[in-house]
């Protein structure tokens, strides 16, 4: 909308990248934009890749048909990782040594899957699950194995266990905590959880942590626990975390955000970073909550309503109020849902449990936070207007 030929660069092109240019589109946007990514795909969906995409099912994740760039004047730069910003150039550079010029630039980069510490060698048989070609490769072993370890019982571990398990594999899930899920929604809640999984056969083992992982020839032969006992293991997936990708903002100027408070690109409310014309969203991006607090989240829906917003800035909008978050994992058949900001430390009460299928509200201070479910699709869906306002816990139970 300024006339000028540089216009907007988005580095990053997943999910948050291109929503931000199809909002701007969508926004009278005339300018140039250009989507840089450091994947040779297209903005793919990632949800689907723990679940239909490793069960064989589905390949088809592209976000948009490939004929939406060239109608949306939108050009693609893939294959070409970003190592530097200068926000005092206004220019990126890739890793080919050619530079970008941007009017704006919005920074979606995400997130890299931490690798198992010491493990320094590629191991044959060892997977992250971050990508589709992650994805790929997991899934091209799957058949010429019977065993398989998951390192690591967060919602990406309980997925890839379960979906192993679902392709007929012998899968031991390991998590040092006392149960799947403690960290994200608290033990209470984690065993059920754990529940689930015992029930369709993972061999789950919590409370211990891994030692080592044994390799021969380069290929992964076991897991061995921190309580002795080994593990074979023809597959090992690892899913300890992930950190944001920053590192090509080295003497950037553009701050970040504190360990402590989740790190990655530091901004206000509505996605603006320390500098001038530059922006950042989704997995990345730290933003002040409604408290003024520092927040960095990892949903898909939170990155949607993210790309809204920036889009409105640039294009002089009014910033887009943020809805009731909410974010899903499929493990099984069953379909676990969470609304709102619920914290392992709220006061959990379980309202509804038949044995495999369960409805539970969060509290903090007698105030409904949020809503976990499992199989309870529209149970969970109608809670979603009390949490857009304070509402006691007390009324709903």
């Amino acid at each position: 909308m300024s006339g000028s030929s540089a216009g907007v660069v988005v580095v990053g092109a997943g999910l948050g990248g291109i929503r931000v240019a199809e909002n701007l589109r969508n926004n009278g946007f005339t300018d140039p934009i250009t989507l840089v990514g450091a994947e040779d795909h297209p903005p793919y969906d990632r949800p689907p890749l723990s679940k239909s995409v490793l069960l064989g099912k589905d390949d088809r994740v592209d976000l948009k048909p490939a004929e939406f760039y060239a109608e949306a004047g939108i050009t693609l730069r893939l294959g070409e990782p970003v190592t530097a910003v200068s926000p005092a150039d206004q220019t990126i550079t890739l890793a080919s040594g050619a530079t970008i010029a941007y009017d704006t630039l919005v920074l979606s980069t995400g997130l890299d899957p931490r690798p198992f510490p010491g493990l320094t060698e590629n191991v044959r048989g060892v997977h992250v699950l971050r990508t589709y070609d992650d994805a790929v490769a997991l899934r091209g072993e799957i058949d010429s194995a019977s065993t398989a370890v998951v390192i690591g019982a967060g919602f990406i571990g309980c997925e890839v266990a379960a979906g192993l398990a679902t392709r007929g594999l012998s899968v031991s899930l390991v998590e040092p905590a006392r149960t799947p899920l403690a960290v994200a929604l608290g033990e209470q809640i984690g065993a059920l959880v754990s529940r689930l999984h015992v029930a369709n056969g993972i061999d789950l083992r919590t409370g211990v942590g891994v030692a080592s992982i044994a390799v021969s020839d380069s290929r992964v032969e076991a897991v061995e626990l921190t309580d002795g006992t080994t593990l074979p293991a023809d597959i090992v997936v690892v899913g300890i975390g992930s950190t944001p990708v920053t590192d090509y903002l080295d003497g950037s100027g553009i701050d970040l955000a504190p360990r402590e408070v989740g790190g990655g690109i530091a901004c206000d409310a509505t996605g603006h970073t320390s500098e001038e014309n530059v922006y950042a969203l989704g997995d990345v991006a730290n933003w002040l909550d409604e408290d003024g607090r520092p927040k960095r989240v990892e949903h898909w829906n939170h990155t949607v309503e993210q790309a809204s917003v920036v889009a409105h800035q640039i294009t002089g909008g009014d910033a887009v109020t943020a809805s009731v978050a909410y974010f899903w994992s499929d493990q099984f058949d069953v379909k676990i849902q969470v609304l709102g900001a619920p914290r392992a430390d709220d006061d959990v009460h379980v309202v509804d449990d038949d044995g495999k299928k369960f409805v539970a509200y969060y509290s903090r201070d007698g105030v409904l936070t949020g809503v976990v479910g499992a199989g309870k699709v529209g149970a969970v869906m109608k809670t979603r207007p009390k949490l857009q306002t304070p509402t006691p816990v007390a009324d709903l139970l």
